[in-house]
C-alpha cells in the first residue's frame, strides 16, 4: 500500500474512533501507532510510541502547565477576583453599560494571574451575573459579556493556549506568552466597545446605575489592583528581560499567590487538595493530547501527506494571505464541534508544513490561531464558555447566550484580520525581547 493512501486511511481510522466517542489523546495515539506499524514495522512502532510518551511528559518546561493552572485557582480562592470587580466598578460604573464593561475588564485583569479561559468565565461568572441580574440587565448583554470576556483567559498570559501552541511547533513559549499580550489588550478594549454600541443602540439592555462614588473610595479601591498587576508584571517582565524562564515564571507567580491565599486566611488543606487535583487533571489531559499529537504527526510524515498537501497548496499559485484567510474560516468551521486545544494537536501536524513552505512567522501565527480557537469557545453549538454560563446562570436559555456572544464572536474575527494585515500588533513585542 502507498505511503499517502496509508496516511489517508488513517486520517479516516481517526475520525471514525472520534465519532465512536473514543477520547481524541488516544484516537490520536492508536491511530498514530497503527500507522507507524503499517508502515515501518511493529519493531518500530513500539520503541518510537514509548519514546515519544516519555518524552513528552518528562520535558522540565513542560511544569509551566500545573504552575500556571494552580495560579489561577490560588487567585480565584483568596477572593482576589471578587475585589477586582468591586474595584473597576467603582471607577466604571458611570460608563455606558458599566457593569458589562467592568465583568470584560476583570475577566482581562484576572486573565492576568490564571492560565484557563473556563476559570476565568466560572470564577467572575459567578460573581458578575447575579450583579447584573440584580441591576436588570438583559440575559444576552450580561451572558455575552461574561462568556466573550472568559474567553480573554485563553490569550492574555499566563496562557495554557500558548504552551501548548510552542509544544506543537517548537517555538519559544517566552516569545509566544509576550506576543499575546497587545492583541489581548486590543482585543478587551474592543469587547468594551461592543458594549458601548449595544447599550447606545439598546439603552434599556443596561439601565443606569446611579450609585455614588466618592474619589476618596476609588483611590482607596486600587490597592485591590496591585497584587494582581505586581504577579503579572513580575511574570511578564521576568520574561521578557530574560531573568528567568516561562516555567521559572509560573513558579514565582503560583509562589506570591499561594502565599497570599495562606496568610489571607482562605486556603484551607480541602482547598489546596482541590486545586492540585484539577491541576494535575488538566495537566495529564493536555500532555497526553500533545503525546497523541506527536505520534500522530510521525505516522503523516511517514506518510508524506504534510508534504503533498504542501506541494498542492503551492501549486494553486494563490497570494499567501488567501491561503491564511482559507485557514482561519477552517478554523472558525472546527470551534463548532471541537474544543480548543484539541482543535491545535489536530491540525497543526497538516498546517505547520504549509506555513513553513509559506515562511510565515510562526509566533505570528500562533497569536492568530490562539485567537481562533477563543473565538470557539464561544461558536455554537459547542461554545465551552456558553455551556459554563449556562451552568452559572440556570435560568438563563443556552440560546440566548449564543446571541449574546455574537457580537463578541464579530469582534474576535475583526482582530484576527487586524493582524492579517498588521502583524506588528503581535510581533513587535517578542522582537525586542533580550533573549
Amino acid at each position: 500500500m502507498e505511503p499517502v493512501t496509508t496516511g489517508l486511511l488513517g486520517i479516516l481510522l481517526l475520525l471514525v474512533l472520534l465519532g465512536l466517542g473514543m477520547p481524541i489523546a488516544f484516537a490520536l495515539m492508536f491511530t498514530g501507532f497503527a500507522g507507524i506499524s503499517v508502515l515501518a514495522g511493529l519493531d518500530s512502532a513500539l520503541p518510537i510510541t514509548a519514546m515519544m510518551v516519555y518524552d513528552e511528559v518528562a520535558i522540565y518546561p513542560y511544569m509551566v502547565i500545573p504552575l500556571f493552572i494552580v495560579m489561577g485557582s490560588f487567585a480565584g480562592v483568596s477572593g482576589l477576583s471578587r475585589k477586582m470587580f468591586s474595584c473597576l466598578n467603582l471607577w466604571m460604573q458611570k460608563m455606558p453599560g458599566g457593569l458589562a464593561v467592568v465583568s470584560i475588564a476583570a475577566c482581562a485583569l484576572f486573565s492576568a494571574v490564571s492560565g484557563s479561559a473556563i476559570a476565568t468565565t466560572a470564577t467572575l461568572g459567578n460573581i458578575a451575573l447575579p450583579e447584573m441580574k440584580r441591576h436588570h440587565y438583559s440575559d444576552a448583554l450580561s451572558t455575552g459579556a461574561v462568556a466573550a470576556g472568559g474567553t480573554l483567559g485563553f490569550l492574555i498570559p499566563p496562557s495554557l493556549g500558548f504552551v501548548v501552541y510552542g509544544m506543537l511547533t517548537e517555538q519559544s513559549t517566552g516569545k509566544l506568552l509576550v506576543a499575546g499580550i497587545l492583541p489581548g489588550i486590543l482585543l478587551a478594549v474592543i469587547f468594551c466597545g461592543v458594549v458601548t454600541v449595544w447599550v447606545k443602540l439598546q439603552p434599556q439592555a443596561a439601565p443606569q446605575i446611579d450609585v455614588e462614588a466618592s474619589w476618596h473610595e476609588r483611590f482607596v479601591a486600587l490597592k485591590d489592583l496591585l497584587l494582581p498587576l505586581a504577579v503579572f508584571v513580575i511574570v511578564m517582565a521576568g520574561i521578557y528581560g530574560g531573568v528567568f524562564t516561562p516555567t521559572e515564571a509560573g513558579a514565582v507567580g503560583a509562589t506570591i499567590l499561594f502565599f497570599h491565599a495562606l496568610f489571607s486566611g482562605s486556603l484551607s488543606w480541602k482547598n489546596l487538595m482541590t486545586i492540585l487535583e484539577e491541576s494535575l487533571r488538566i495537566s495529564v489531559m493536555t500532555l497526553f493530547l500533545v503525546t497523541g499529537a506527536s505520534i500522530f504527526t510521525s505516522f503523516l510524515a511517514l506518510s508524506t501527506i504534510p508534504m503533498v498537501m504542501t506541494a498542492k497548496v503551492l501549486h494553486l499559485g494563490v497570494a499567501p494571505v488567501f491561503i491564511l484567510l482559507a485557514i482561519i474560516i477552517f478554523y472558525l468551521f472546527l470551534g463548532c464541534f471541537l474544543d480548543a486545544i484539541s482543535m491545535m494537536v489536530l491540525t497543526m501536524p497538516v498546517v505547520l508544513p504549509i506555513l513553513s513552505s509559506l515562511h510565515c512567522d510562526l509566533i505570528w501565527f500562533g497569536v492568530v490561531s490562539v485567537l481562533m480557537m477563543q473565538a470557539g469557545l464561544i461558536t455554537p453549538p459547542l461554545g465551552l464558555n456558553i455551556f459554563t454560563i449556562t451552568g452559572i446562570a440556570k435560568d438563563v436559555k443556552v440560546e440566548t447566550v449564543f446571541k449574546g456572544v455574537t457580537p463578541f464572536l464579530l469582534a474576535v474575527l475583526a482582530v484576527v484580520l487586524l493582524l492579517l494585515f498588521f502583524p506588528a500588533i503581535a510581533t513587535w513585542l517578542p522582537s525586542k525581547m533580550i533573549f
